[in-house]
């Protein structure tokens, strides 16, 4: 009778010992998929929390999520066990090392963010300057050459002193040319008067006539 239960023991254990091998394997395969997510939940609670800026390593292994990285206090260790204590993880190995000078590092897409936004900086800053060496008026409009000839253009109209005058206005790097007729002596001044007023003028320079239009 012994020897019959003997053998009913060992086939038992024979036929258990593949259905527990199997499940192990099972197991084991299953392992790194399940690993990989909760390492991503980790990171995602990482990335939004206020230790971010820290680029906190996280890696899990068969439950255990491993820690690395440098922060500026204990508090913010704590915190970051804090968040990779969650359903799955069997243990939390931190070996997040503290430091109290540490600043930071930028995440890859804040990094790639912040280089966007300066290369954009330096292209409107140029944009300004470029329009700064031309100036502004008060109005905001940008002083150019062209800009000058017409401001001065339009002082002309309307003038008592200017009618029936002829006057040809050129700008050229702020200096203003003034050729033509005018009737009077007055009208001349008045012409001149007028386009020193105008913004952004440096210079008049004066070749009008006196004189009937021509």
């Amino acid at each position: 009778m012994k020897a019959v239960f003997g053998r009913m023991f060992m086939v038992a254990a024979l036929v258990a010992i593949p259905v527990v091998s199997q499940a192990a394997a099972l197991q084991t395969s299953a392992a790194p998929a399940g690993d990989h997510r909760l390492g991503e939940r980790i990171e995602k609670r990482i990335e939004t929390s206020s230790i971010k800026k820290y680029g906190i390593h996280v890696s899990v292994d068969v439950g255990v999520a491993t820690l690395s990285g440098v922060v500026a206090t204990d508090t913010q260790r704590r915190r970051a066990t804090q968040l990779a204590t969650i359903p799955g993880v069997l243990r939390v190995d931190n070996q997040i090392v503290v430091d109290p000078e540490a600043k930071g590092t930028l995440t890859a897409r804040t990094k790639a963010g912040a280089e966007k936004a300066a290369d954009k900086t330096k292209e409107v800053a140029g944009k300004v300057a470029d329009k700064t060496k031309e100036g502004l008026s008060k109005t905001g409009d940008v002083i150019t050459d062209a800009w000058i000839t017409t401001r001065v253009k339009s002082k002309f109209i309307g003038e008592d002193l200017l009618k029936n005058s002829d006057i040809d206005v050129d700008t050229a790097n702020h200096v203003v040319t003034l050729r033509g007729t005018v009737m009077t002596g007055a009208g001349r001044a008045r012409a001149v008067e007028q386009a020193k007023k105008v913004e952004g003028v440096n210079r008049v320079a004066d070749f009008l006539m006196i004189g009937p239009k021509k």
